[in-house]
């Protein structure tokens, strides 16, 4: 692997660590960030955070290449990148054996969703295991796209728009593999379903549905194109630069295979994705003073998609069944809604309907990937951005208060905490201020003085059927309960919050109807009374009980949810991906300064860069450090006894770390650098490395007599029975190079350049005339060469032997191998229509057993030796009259050195008696011989043990796997490899084939659609885009500048602290002029009364005592001087003239 550094001509933009920034300020951040962004780097660091800067376009980074390149790999080795982090975390998981977290936070449209994608892909293409990991892994990576559908949609700031949160736990087997999940959702922005904002979509699903539905399934579902429907036809937007519709919904469909899903439930929530379309068609008219259905023939569609009643649905949607008590008494009055109550008890329903689908697919995908026992999980946290839009309602200030409360996650853990870390411990430290949010957490959630929330609910408490004045009291309310918060400013319509990440304006109409988020009885009876079993099975509340006690709000739910996130997070260690969104345009290397700049504001990146500059990249507990690093040396191994310090400082004194680069607290010790913490991680791999090549050793060398053993029982099998044995040949170990190819690169060089060399040896060739001459033989996994000397003719080098190949053959070319039943080394090698060729070798039984070996991977058969006393073969015609047969023949002689006696067209071979045929090696024979290799080139290594070549793996982590797993057994959902082949058509067939079967004909669907409402919308719309320009900060802004201010001066106090005696403020507190002038020919000089640290890259740092040559004096109390070959500039009052 080659690494960034080491590449040739890499081209670096910006810094990759913000931490090694000059100059720490907004204006430095956004000014590196833009570089990286105009080059395509859109990963910066700032310590363990990852910076991610939104492309707005496809990036080439994401390949197998790239995942080879960062798995194992130390964060500084290469560039910034999202698998960079996923690798540390994964690798800390399998180390550690605890709860990693990824939080990816950032404003909508930022790339958050597209993070998370990056991050579980990387983990299913590193992690190893079996069929049930595997099926884990494809249901992980399949629900995005399922999810996605019914829970993205296109908003003005962002095409992909997650309305929902998801926390995606990923759990582990102590090997790594993953073996279950679980996913829990938060909020979905149901009110998406049945209105939408100018230029915005609902839900995918609906688009996708109208787009990729085949005509057989548009006809049952009664499916056209999406202005038809009222749901969908409010903003006039209908497709999505970048995302093709048909596609996604073959990908849905896809997916719901893959995790499981039964076909015929697959129809049934395709079945009320439609209906919810067609539902939203019914629309209402005046009728007296009650509300009636302005067209009939609307209700149909619906009710047959819903399989319910048409009359009932016409009855539930414009009356109520009211309780009412009187005395002890209790009855129920039926009441008629008007037009306003019917539209809402409408989209009620449609927004129930869609809610309960969209959490029945969330629990699919758990029930798919649900595991008994959780060991280890990372999870992944990919939520809902900060937004603000033209009209801000109930959605937006629940979405923007959980993004207040990781924003606090974030705070805690990376600035208030560390700091009070190292104040706890005794580690010297200079605070560094910032704004923290709790105070606009607990203005939206505290109870005690009430905040937003409860005052909400309280008001919601008192609600009744009717909501009219509702909003109007909360507003009311909040101003006795909040109005003097300084984060909190009320008016007639709504109110304003100021954020961490700006001013946001609520309006208040439907804070409270939303918020209380009551389905009626009648409604849920309605869908119980549904002949489909499947819908009536998403409502399975008991109406005939009577619930006790407050109903729970929307608001107390996401408020419980947050905060069990909350301590979900705070369990695991935390890892930060803080995504930035370049512009409002969503187009590629558009950048805008003033958005960028706010974002990293009220990030807080230039704290955090602080933070991380001043303090230290590493902190452990005494005992837990020891014990990690007491193999570095034989006094801590295996235990240290004595007091953890000294061992501590043994340790590092082992290493030869600077004194400076690590501090020793109450309880942990603390390392500067993340070099440094790199230096233990490498000895430490090096001693593992070392204990790891001893064990190998031992286990090679166990494994090699084994294979030894086997290699000779093989080559014993091919010959036992058939054919005497020599003395010295039964026992001895099979070595496979006998000429030393090592030392030979001219005879590497004539095979293929990715040919195996598997047998190599000198042997003796006989022409037709039976002379003899040596040959090199080398046998290949694919071709079999004799190699010989040849004198140059012609050329420069005329009359110089140099080698050649006398013979190639590939190896399925060989028709037969024949040899003698006596103990000589002659064999014969048949070739398909050529000649044969006599050779003579003392490894013959070695070179027969790898030659069968390859010989059935080539060709799928077995390679049979003849046996027989009298042999004929083939010779290569030559001149005139050559060509023919000759033969050989063995007869009984004496000794075991064979004689020959050649005649014409004869060669007879006279040799002793040798080993019976049935001999066999036995295992008290084995030696270590001495071959010129240490191993047989053809003996794999066992699985997991390093070549002897190469240096052993470093790091923990696990290998790509090289195939894929095998297919999980009929029990299981398919593989999306077998779901891949599916094309949408043939997928649409099958679930239409499970369609039940009803007695009700599909009801014709109506010629006008609800376009004509859509018009009347379109005009009332405000097309009013202010809301998209960068925020006001607002006074958490504010508090982020006084905070800058106070550090500032703090700098300044440290500065006077340092000298021995007081010193004046640096230019008499006055501003320094710029510096701009050219060096003087003679210059006169200042000897300096006191020390001065630079606060800025154009100062001057000095000792005292130091001698400055002064190039310009100016009366503002800043002069610009020279010292050690640097010019800058240094207060005057710090210094005397000479």
């Amino acid at each position: 692997m080659t690494y960034h550094w080491q590449s040739r001509n890499v081209k670096t933009s910006g810094v990759d660590d913000m931490v090694l920034l000059q100059k720490i300020s907004e204006s430095a951040i956004v000014d590196n960030l833009k570089k990286r962004f105009m080059e395509d780097c859109i990963y910066t660091y700032i310590g363990p955070v990852l910076v991610s800067v939104n492309p707005f376009k496809q990036l080439n980074i994401y390949t197998d290449r790239h995942i080879e390149q960062y798995q194992g790999a130390a964060q500084y080795e290469n560039p910034p990148h999202v698998y960079a982090l996923t690798d540390n975390m994964y690798r800390n998981m399998l180390i550690e054996m605890e709860n990693q977290c990824v939080i990816i936070s950032g404003e909508s449209g930022a790339g958050k969703t597209v993070a998370a994608k990056f991050i579980m892909s990387y983990i299913a293409k590193v992690s190893g295991g079996g069929t049930r990991v595997q099926h884990v892994k494809d249901v992980i990576l399949e629900s995005n796209p399922l999810l996605e559908a019914f829970g993205n949609a296109k908003t003005v700031r962002n095409n992909n728009s997650s309305r929902f949160g998801k926390y995606v736990e990923i759990q582990f087997s102590r090997g790594g593999e993953p073996d279950g999940g679980k996913i829990s959702n938060f909020l979905l922005e149901k009110s998406r379903v049945v209105s939408q904002n100018p230029s915005e979509r609902g839900f995918h699903i609906f688009y996708q549905l109208c787009a990729g539905a085949t005509a057989q399934l548009k006809e049952n579902l009664g499916i056209t194109t999406p202005d038809y429907y009222y749901y969908l036809n409010q903003s006039g937007t209908y497709k999505v630069d970048g995302m093709d519709d048909v596609q996604e919904f073959q990908d849905t469909l896809r997916a719901m295979q893959v995790i499981g899903i039964p076909e015929d439930v697959q129809n049934d929530v395709l079945s009320i994705v439609a209906g919810i379309l067609h539902l939203g068609n019914i629309s209402f008219q005046e009728d007296g003073n009650y509300a009636g259905i302005a067209n009939d023939d609307f209700l149909a569609f619906p009710a047959f998609l819903l399989g319910i009643d048409g009359e009932l649905l016409r009855t539930k949607l414009t009356g109520r069944v009211m309780d009412s008590k009187w005395g002890g008494k209790s009855e129920s009055i039926e009441m008629k809604l008007n037009k306003e109550q019917a539209e809402f008890t409408r989209d009620a329903l449609a927004k129930a309907i869609y809610t309960r689908v969209f959490d029945y697919l969330v629990e699919s995908v758990n029930c798919a990937m649900q595991k008994e026992r959780e060991e280890v999980n990372i999870g992944i946290l990919d939520i809902y951005g900060f937004e603000i839009f033209a009209k801000n309602g109930f959605e937006q200030f629940c979405i923007n208060y959980v993004n207040e409360k990781l924003q606090q996650i974030f705070i805690e853990l990376t600035l208030k905490a560390e700091q009070e870390e190292y104040v706890q411990e005794g580690i010297k430290w200079t605070p560094i201020d910032y704004f923290n949010n709790k105070i606009v957490c607990d203005l939206i959630e505290s109870k005690s003085p009430p905040g937003i929330m409860c005052v909400v609910d309280d008001i919601c408490a008192t609600m009744h059927a009717v909501s009219e004045g509702a909003d109007q009291k909360l507003l009311m309310k909040l101003q006795g309960a909040v109005g003097s918060h300084e984060h909190y400013q009320g008016s007639n319509t709504g109110f304003i919050i100021h954020h961490y990440a700006g001013k946001v304006s609520y309006d208040a109409d439907g804070f409270c109807e939303r918020n209380r988020d009551v389905l009626f009885t009648d409604l849920i009876q309605l869908m119980q009374s549904s002949q489909n079993s499947f819908i009536a099975s998403l409502f399975p509340e008991d109406v005939s009980s009577q619930t006790k006690g407050r109903p729970t709000t929307a608001g107390s739910k996401i408020r419980t949810q947050a905060n069990k996130l909350v301590t979900t997070l705070m369990k695991c260690t935390p890892h930060y991906i803080r995504c930035i969104k370049p512009n409002e345009t969503k187009k590629a290397r558009d950048w805008e300064e003033s958005r960028v700049k706010h974002q990293v504001e009220y990030l807080g990146l230039k704290e955090n860069i602080r933070v991380r500059r001043a303090g230290f990249a590493f902190r452990r507990e005494f005992a837990k450090f020891i014990k990690r690093y007491n193999i570095l040396t034989p006094e801590t191994y295996p235990s240290w006894r004595g007091d953890p310090r000294q061992g501590i400082t043994h340790l590092m004194n082992s290493v030869n770390m600077d004194r400076d680069q690590f501090q020793m607290g109450k309880t942990k010790v603390f390392i500067k650098n993340p070099e440094s913490l790199f230096l233990l991680e490498e000895v430490r791999e090096r001693k593992y490395d070392g204990f790891a090549r001893v064990i190998q050793k031992a286990y090679r060398k166990h494994y090699a007599v084994k294979q030894y053993l086997k290699l000779r029982e093989e080559a014993s099998d091919i010959l036992l029975n058939k054919k005497e044995r020599r003395r010295y040949s039964l026992n001895r170990n099979f070595v496979g190079d006998y000429i030393g190819l090592d030392d030979s690169p001219e005879l590497r060089a004539l095979v293929g350049k990715r040919e195996r060399i598997e047998f190599a040896h000198q042997v003796v060739k006989y022409d037709r005339r039976f002379k003899s001459v040596k040959r090199d033989l080398l046998l290949t996994t694919k071709n079999f060469y004799l190699i010989g000397l040849e004198t140059v003719k012609k050329g420069p080098d005329k009359g110089k032997k140099v080698l050649v190949k006398k013979r190639e053959l590939p190896i399925d070319a060989i028709s037969g191998v024949s040899l003698s039943t006596m103990q000589d080394d002659f064999f014969i090698l048949h070739i398909q229509g050529d000649y044969s060729s006599l050779l003579e070798s003392t490894f013959k039984t070695e070179f027969l057993t790898v030659l069968t070996k390859r010989y059935k991977d080539k060709t799928g058969k077995t390679l049979q030796p003849q046996f027989s006393d009298s042999l004929e073969f083939p010779v290569k015609k030559e001149g005139w009259g050559g060509g023919g047969t000759r033969s050989v023949r063995f007869v009984r002689g004496q000794g075991d050195q064979a004689v020959l006696k050649p005649s014409s067209k004869v060669l007879t071979v006279s040799i002793g008696q040798g080993l019976p045929r049935d001999s066999r090696p036995g295992r008290k024979h084995v030696s270590n011989g001495n071959p010129r290799r240490p191993a047989p080139s053809h003996v794999p290594p066992p699985s997991g043990v390093a070549s002897r070549r190469g240096p052993a793996p470093s790091r923990p982590a696990p290998r790509i796997p090289s195939g894929s797993a095998p297919p999980p057994p009929t029990s299981t959902p398919p593989s999306r490899s077998q779901v891949k082949r599916q094309s949408s058509t043939d997928i649409q067939q099958k679930i239409l084939s499970r369609r039940s079967t009803s007695s009700d004909k599909t009801p014709s669907l109506p010629r006008e659609g609800a376009q004509h409402l859509a018009k009347n919308l379109k005009q009332a719309n405000n097309n009013n885009n202010d809301f998209l320009a960068t925020p006001d900060a607002g006074i958490a802004g504010q508090a982020t500048k006084l905070s800058q201010e106070n550090r500032k001066n703090e700098i300044l106090r440290n500065n006077q602290r340092k000298s021995k005696t007081n010193k004046p403020n640096p230019g008499g507190g006055r501003p320094r002029p710029k510096p701009n002038v050219k060096p003087k020919p003679a210059l006169p000089q200042c000897k300096c009364l006191y020390a001065y640290d630079a606060q800025d890259t154009d100062e001057l740092s000095f000792n005292e005592g130091d001698i400055i040559e002064i190039v310009k004096e100016d009366p503002a109390g800043w002069w610009h001087g020279k010292l050690r070959g640097k010019d800058g500039l240094f207060p005057a009052n710090y210094v005397e003239k000479l």
